[in-house]
């Protein structure tokens, strides 16, 4: 590697328990979580390993949490874009996402997630009402951010061959099962999903998807490899997953970690991965 690279972030987290309860923290594995995470504990973190511009990705399906992270965004120089959540099937949602347009940090909101992982029917994204609300979304130019488990991957491939018209971006590479070193049908289909001109992925979470307390560089790289070679370093895009990383592994190692996952890269394709892939799909400014 010949230089350090300019890094994008494209997937991090904050929350202020004060301000609303993270009920998903919860038990004993879960548990160094459980206290505030803020904008001024990530950013000296993210400066000291050459991040430029960061991604905030909602963490609650309440509708309050996106204008609170578009005010954060607006009063930052780091964060660049939100990834927000309203509901996709209430009627109103096209007005919904042009009201959020207006509020102060507006213009950074790039993407909507909903916590699809925690859906009963593996097949929630097809449903009419969701469906209509993803047409939204893409008429609002914005972009879809995907959090499945690997057995809802097949909905997710239908649900972007349905609406090619909009950008879906899977996190956390679909959180394949590498603490047991399961590989399919994960591999075959994001293969699916990646043979899709409107689907893109991020580099992240993979160290918590591993042994937290005993993972190595080597349980990464066939997942890691997968996707770069699945999507290819245009459609591939680096997130810490800050601070639910730091269950596994501090921000510094999650960096180092992905530049080695990616040594032997030209240095064009590492900087499309680290940074110009997510500046691109999310119209990062």
């Amino acid at each position: 590697m010949t230089r350090r690279p300019r890094i994008v972030d494209a997937h991090h987290h904050v929350w202020d328990l004060s301000v609303r309860d993270q009920d998903w923290i919860t038990g004993e594995e879960l548990a160094p979580l459980r206290r505030d995470f803020t904008l001024a504990d990530l950013e000296p973190e993210a400066r000291a390993n050459g991040v430029s511009a960061t991604v905030l990705v909602q963490t609650v399906t309440l509708p309050e949490e996106t204008p609170e992270f578009l005010a954060l965004a607006h009063g930052s120089d780091l964060v660049a874009g939100v990834v927000g959540w309203s509901d996709l099937t209430a009627p109103g949602i096209a007005d919904t996402l042009a009201a959020l347009r207006e509020l102060p940090g507006g213009d950074r909101l790039v993407s909507l997630r909903h916590q699809v992982q925690g859906e009963p029917d593996p097949r929630w994204l097809l449903r009419p009402d969701v469906q209509r609300g993803l047409a939204a979304v893409a008429d609002a130019g914005l972009v879809y951010d995907l959090v499945v488990q690997p057995h809802q991957l097949p909905a997710a491939v239908r649900a972007a061959e349905l609406l090619p018209g909009l950008t879906f971006v899977l996190d956390h590479a679909g959180k394949p099962q590498i603490a047991t070193g399961q590989q399919h049908p994960w591999a075959d289909d994001v293969r699916a999903l990646a043979a899709l001109p409107n689907t893109v992925c991020k580099l992240s979470g993979l160290v918590t998807e591993a042994d937290p307390h005993d993972w190595t560089l080597e349980d990464l790289r066939p997942y890691a490899g997968t996707v770069l070679d699945a999507f290819g370093p245009g459609r591939l895009m680096f997130g810490s997953d800050w601070p639910v990383c730091r269950l596994a592994a501090t921000y510094t190692e999650v960096v180092e970690t992905a530049l080695a996952l990616l040594d032997g890269l030209a240095d064009d394709e590492r900087d499309a991965v680290l940074a110009t892939t997510a500046e691109r799909v999310y119209g990062l400014r």
